[in-house]
């Protein structure tokens, strides 16, 4: 089980971290998201609720005095949400300046993939999903869907 805030991204350099994403499981899926992204992992805390939002923006926290909107990726990808257990937890993103938090279920791994084995994805829209979808990362275990950061943080 994670430790109440895990910090990733602090003083990496560019070189660093190329090539490098945050793995996590939605459902069976494993997605991963650039670790340049990502500035810590959180376990799941209280979600203060705000009216007229879009369905998979859950709320907001205060996360050490900072105000962070938190969005369901599950909700997001229109797929069923299922109750949070202990591997819950929630990926702290910096896009454009601002933080936002992404529930996933489960975080797996931080991994590097090599250039080579990194594809864009079919054409073909099979789900919902694949709009988010920015390249296929070939891994040990099978193919991440590398995710689209500000297609996911914004509707078009």
């Amino acid at each position: 089980m994670l430790e109440d805030s895990v910090a990733i991204n602090d003083s990496f350099t560019t070189d660093t971290i190329k090539n490098k994403f945050l793995l996590f499981k939605i459902g069976e899926e494993e997605f991963g998201v650039e670790i340049s992204f990502v500035r810590e992992i959180i376990n799941m805390v209280n979600i203060t609720g705000v009216p007229h939002t879009p369905h998979y923006l859950k709320g907001i926290i205060n996360l050490r005095g900072e105000i962070v909107p938190i969005l369901e990726i599950r909700s997001r990808f229109m797929m069923e949400e299922i109750p949070y257990d202990d591997l819950t937890c929630i990926i702290i993103i910096e896009y454009g300046g601002d933080k936002i938090g992404l529930i996933v279920d489960e975080v797996n791994e931080v991994k590097y993939i090599d250039e080579e084995k990194i594809a864009p994805p079919p054409s073909a829209k099979l789900s919902y999903a694949n709009y988010f979808v920015k390249n296929l990362g070939h891994t040990d275990n099978g193919v991440a869907l590398l995710l689209e950061v500000n297609k996911l943080l914004h509707d078009e």
